[in-house]
């Protein structure tokens, strides 16, 4: 199959997915009342955010989109009333980023659960890794954590007790195949599968590089009990605003639920 088949049938599928989606939802109003910005990454969950856009416009919400390609700008841009949301971060990342920016953002609602992955083009599990093999991990500290505790549930390394959720390469007390843990940029990763052994590579991410987390994964997160849920945050004086209200009714729906269970097929997951 040739690249621009693959990519026409992906395009075509994706779009009878919107419309699916859309034939669910009515009639449309003529004119929302209420307007927000809300910022998100780019790729996947651009699709998603289409279909809460057509859910919010019946409830009188129009929302505009503003994409980013790395996870530091959009609370910068809510904090600084660029925005009026953001949802595109778990709350482990929000909390350290109110930890050391001193950001006055809170959550008000779940969105998706995205279990993180670790990828090669080198090897068909983690069993196979040589002793040495170069890990990339994110180099934020709670997705960078993140990477440690997928390593450690699978039994490649210990960690310090007592670490909880955020765990740093020197919190690494047992490493029998004395694996190096490579930090880079989030949005990289998948740019480095060929100069490292393995990477850890955050979903949407992993979707934009054209992985499919349930097939291509050779290690993945468990998805019970998972503690990374993304959230629509806000700032603190706007969390009791009716109108924001409407965006978290428009996400956490039966349309959007539907749509993230056709279109990701697991990879990605409603955590309302």
């Amino acid at each position: 199959m040739t690249l621009r088949n693959s990519t026409s049938r992906r395009s075509i599928l994706v779009g009878a997915l919107f419309a699916a989606a859309a034939a669910t939802l009515g009639a449309l109003p003529a004119h929302a009342t209420d307007h927000l910005k809300v910022g998100i990454m780019s790729g996947p969950e651009e699709e998603i955010l289409a279909v809460v856009k057509q859910v919010a416009a019946k409830e009188g919400l129009d929302i505009e989109l503003v994409t980013f390609s790395d996870y530091v700008l959009p609370n910068e841009a809510l904090n600084s009333g660029e925005l009026d949301a953001n949802a595109f971060q778990h709350v482990p990342y929000l909390d350290n980023q109110i930890k050391t920016r001193g950001y006055k953002i809170v959550p008000i609602g779940n969105t998706i659960v995205t279990p993180i992955g670790a990828y090669s083009h080198k090897v068909k599990s983690l069993n196979e890794l040589a002793d040495g093999a170069k890990i990339g991990i994110p180099n934020d500290p709670t997705n960078g954590g993140r990477a440690l505790l997928l390593f450690q549930a699978k039994g490649l390394i210990k960690l310090r007790d007592g670490v909880g959720l955020l765990p740093t390469v020197l919190d690494v007390t047992e490493n029998p195949k004395q694996l190096s843990f490579v930090e880079l940029d989030a949005a990289q990763l998948a740019r480095a599968l060929d100069d490292v052994d393995a990477a850890v590579i955050n979903t949407n991410y992993a979707l934009e590089a054209g992985l499919d987390p349930v097939k291509d994964a050779i290690a993945i997160e468990s998805r019970e009990n998972n503690p990374y849920a993304n959230v629509i945050a806000v700032r603190a004086a706007d969390k009791d605003n009716p109108v924001y209200q409407k965006l978290v009714h428009a996400y956490e729906s039966p349309e959007v639920a539907q749509f993230l269970e056709q279109r990701f097929k697991g990879s990605t997951l409603a955590a309302w």
